[in-house]
């Protein structure tokens, strides 16, 4: 596991507590960017997940 993936799982976590935090104070705005922060998380540990396969590939 790389710094990626870690970073994206923390990005992921983040956007689920903002986006929880928006719905329940009806801050549609915190909501979605929550939301942004959650598919970011997802983009990065993807790029995580594909860089340790590349490694793994190059051994």
């Amino acid at each position: 596991m790389n710094t990626d993936t870690i970073k994206g799982k923390f990005n992921e976590a983040k956007g689920a507590v903002k986006k929880g935090i928006g719905k329940v104070t009806d801050d549609p705005a915190l909501a979605i960017e929550g939301e942004a922060d959650k598919v970011k998380g997802q983009a990065q540990q993807v790029k995580g997940h594909l860089k340790d396969a590349a490694r793994d590939l190059t051994r």
